[in-house]
């Protein structure tokens, strides 16, 4: 099950998340020299003398230096040699200066925080040995990590699978299925950026309507807070299917501003980042909108979210894990209490 909205209202998020990153408060500690060039290996060897064919050295091979030189400043090189195999989308030099050129107070590669670059090159790498062919539309876990609440968390990352392959709704695969020694390498034509909410509220084309509803009610400022929020998804039939339940509504613009509002809010709950399998039978949790949802779980894991009215939904697709929160996508719409007395 895959989750997303991508409204062309929304479409500049994923570029703030792919290249507006904020600079750190403190200074940063590495040093980059901004003329630096890295020349390719023309015979690279392991240590036994034998050449070597990793993910660095097709790199240097084939002219993605910028590449080489990210991960030589992000103190990466030995995880980018080593035995573990991996997948890479590896982003062109055209790329790297892409990212640069976003941010005002970025003219080298040194100008971005540490930390911030390790993050970013590690979304871009999955554990394991991935070829085009093995992959479908839907989730992977990547090797980037984010903190929230004290713990380091894998990044989700979006794989849209159709004529071409887009990640996160913002890198398009241009060279495919390269292969080292050490997994494969696909190349991409922009820099993955770490994504927050909204990021995948755009990539994925079941949350369509959620899309709309959210860029109806002026709601999409709400997932790009800093959180922690945990979002239960409606997917497109749910929202449908709450139309189909009124006479007066054929589309989400009929819906009154402030009943679309309540319902939206009520899918977000601020302040925790609930992963699934943290969740415990019978929980009940306080949303946005204020009103309370009840969160079950049976003994093989399935989740289900009980609201104010006593109608069940369905968790379709869990553990959609962002920067500032998690995604779990339902197959209906919550419905708060909207009787004048319910407050």
């Amino acid at each position: 099950m895959n989750f997303i909205l991508k409204n062309v209202k929304l479409s500049f998020l994923a570029l703030i998340i792919c290249f507006g990153f904020t600079a750190c408060d403190e200074e940063d500690d590495f040093q980059f020299d901004d003329d630096v060039t890295v020349t390719p290996d023309p015979d690279p060897t392991d240590d036994g003398g034998v050449e070597s064919n990793n993910i660095l050295d097709f790199a240097s091979a084939n002219g993605y230096t910028t590449f080489v030189a990210a991960a030589e400043a992000a103190d990466l090189t030995s995880v980018l040699v080593g035995d573990d195999e991996l997948t890479v989308f590896m982003p062109t030099n055209d790329a790297f200066q892409a990212l640069l050129d976003s941010n005002d107070d970025w003219t080298a590669l040194g100008d971005i925080p540490e930390d911030l670059l390790v993050e970013v090159l590690m979304n871009h790498v999955q554990s394991g040995s991935l070829m085009a062919a093995d992959l479908s539309t839907g989730y992977l876990t990547s090797m980037a990590q984010t903190e929230i609440d004290g713990e380091m968390i894998d990044l989700s990352l979006y794989v849209n699978v159709g004529e071409t392959v887009m990640l996160n709704g913002m890198s398009t695969v241009t060279d495919p299925d390269n292969e080292v020694d050490n997994g494969v390498v696909h190349v991409v034509d922009a820099v993955i950026g770490l994504p927050d909410l909204t990021t995948f509220a755009t990539a994925d084309p079941d949350f369509d309507s959620l899309e709309a509803a959210l860029t109806e009610a002026e709601l999409v400022t709400t997932l790009q807070g800093d959180g922690p929020f945990t979002v239960f998804a409606p997917v497109n039939d749910a929202f449908q299917a709450l139309l189909d339940s009124n006479d007066d509504w054929t589309e989400l613009t009929d819906i009154d501003s402030e009943t679309l509002t309540a319902v939206l809010t009520y899918h977000v709950i601020s302040g925790i980042n609930a992963n699934s399998e943290d969740i415990d039978d019978g929980t009940m949790v306080t949303t946005v909108q204020g009103q309370d949802l009840t969160i079950n779980k049976d003994g093989d894991g399935n989740v289900t979210v009980t609201d104010a009215t006593g109608a069940t939904v369905n968790v379709v697709a869990a553990n959609v894990q962002a920067t500032n929160g998690i995604i779990h996508a339902v197959d209906g719409v919550l419905l708060p209490d909207m009787s004048d007395d319910s407050e």
